[in-house]
């Protein structure tokens, strides 16, 4: 089983399937919040997708990261931008409208955790057990995951530049 920690001292386990890369992409149903409460598909073929599993957006690091990804996602061609959390929809719609996030769909695992669950990003234990852990993937036209990230420390921000070069060498193929 996959872990991270929390504080750098609290050692949180990884719940559900672990994806790596050269792995089919699962694809699950997530709850896109703009427009509010549409199913968005996450994984499957067709598509170059990155996806950045948080854990709230109502965090500094999670307000950090998204913010940036939207900013990168301007850039990206050919690549679908999905950050997916655990808070509620009308709580992720209300924080993107204030972010001015209109590069990416922001979506919620609240329903069902089948994202957390499918992907092996879930925190099964420790304080925060219930919100996805810190993990970016690449899921390329074919549907496999070419680029995973699992940022070992859940206080720190992922490495954007080598995340964005996977989306888009992604593009290419």
């Amino acid at each position: 089983m996959a872990t991270v920690t929390f504080k750098n001292d609290i050692v949180c386990n990884l719940a559900g399937n672990e994806v790596n890369v050269g792995d089919v992409a699962p694809e699950v149903t997530v709850v896109n919040c703009d427009p509010m409460l549409q199913d968005e598909k996450v994984g499957g073929e067709g598509k170059v997708q990155l996806v950045i599993a948080v854990p709230s957006l109502d965090t500094g690091v999670c307000d950090a990261e998204t913010r940036r990804f939207n900013q990168e996602a301007a850039g990206l061609d050919g690549v679908e931008v999905v950050t997916v959390s655990m808070d509620l929809p009308f709580a992720a719609a209300r924080w993107c409208g204030a972010a001015g996030i209109d590069n990416i769909k922001v979506c919620s695992d609240f329903r069902n955790k089948d994202f957390g669950n499918a992907y092996g990003v879930l925190l099964a234990d420790g304080p925060l057990a219930g919100v996805l852990a810190r993990v970016i993937f690449v899921v390329g036209k074919d549907g496999k995951v070419s680029y995973k990230q699992v940022v070992p420390e859940i206080t720190q921000e992922p490495n954007y530049e080598e995340a964005i070069e996977a989306a888009k060498e992604a593009t290419s193929k």
